[in-house]
């Protein structure tokens, strides 16, 4: 399961829920729109950007990092992006504040030494969602955040909950079909094996023309696209190997990156 797109999506559609999460207020936290952004010289990319507003009298960037996986140079990477995007844009920004999001203490890197000064700074948070508390007692923004990390015995049973509470609580500035939609979504990635009809049932709801069904089935489609490629690629290109062709002449009759039929050919050689 894709949990850190997820969270992406989330805060996509509902930035002012990042803020409620780390406790956070101030005026200018509904004009807050969440990014991508690109650092090009080194090819850095950060997935989790909140910015300001133009005009707000602050301009306090916002750094998230969604971490599902255990990952030795997370604080290496993390910091190396944020500062060298501070870099450059100097002018854009009065000051910045980072958050790390796991979902508990144990996916944290082992050695945090080199970079305690950081982490122990009033900048920098690390959030962990195991310990936020009872789902069922948490505002429904919450709630929806902590289904991410829900066990599947218990994800239908939530998921169910969620969506009633949509329905029948006032969800203020979160729209009750996106939290519906990203439910959804939850439930499609954390039960990828089941058929629609399956899901359907389990949540109680009509899925099929859902953003994220639409998206898987897209997905779908592109999926065996590629792997019909690759099947018309691993007949092929070993015969066009055998009559004296080379790698980038095959690449050429056939219309695709010499990397692709090398790497068929390596495929096929094994």
């Amino acid at each position: 399961m894709r949990r850190d797109a997820i969270f992406y999506q989330i805060f996509q559609r509902f930035p002012g829920l990042f803020f409620e999460l780390i406790g956070q207020t101030a005026p200018e936290i509904g004009n807050y729109r969440f990014e991508s952004v690109e650092v090009k010289e080194l090819s850095f990319r950060i997935d989790g950007v909140f910015l300001p507003p133009e005009d707000a009298e602050s301009k306090v960037v916002f750094f998230a990092e969604v971490q599902f996986q255990k990952d030795q140079s997370l604080y290496h990477r993390f910091f190396s992006e944020l500062f060298l995007y501070l870099y450059r844009n100097q002018t854009r920004y009065d000051d910045w504040y980072g958050v790390l999001i796991f979902p508990s203490r144990s996916l944290e890197p082992d050695d945090s030494t080199m970079h305690r000064a950081l982490l122990n700074s009033s900048q920098v948070q690390r959030l962990y969602l195991d310990e936020l508390g009872d789902a069922n007692e948490q505002p429904i923004g919450i709630s929806l955040v902590l289904l991410t990390i829900q066990q599947e015995d218990r994800t239908v049973e939530q998921a169910k909950q969620l969506i009633a509470r949509a329905r029948e609580e006032d969800t203020g500035s979160l729209s009750r079909e996106a939290i519906i939609d990203i439910v959804t979504t939850i439930a499609v990635y954390k039960f990828a094996s089941f058929s629609r009809e399956e899901v359907e049932a389990m949540l109680g709801l009509s899925i099929e023309q859902t953003r994220v069904y639409q998206e898987a089935k897209e997905e779908g489609r592109q999926e065996g696209r590629q792997e019909e490629r690759e099947q018309l690629l691993a007949a092929t290109v070993p015969l066009l190997l055998q009559t004296g062709m080379t790698i980038e002449q095959i690449a050429e009759q056939i219309g695709v990156d010499v990397e692709v039929v090398r790497q068929s050919a390596q495929r096929a050689s094994k």
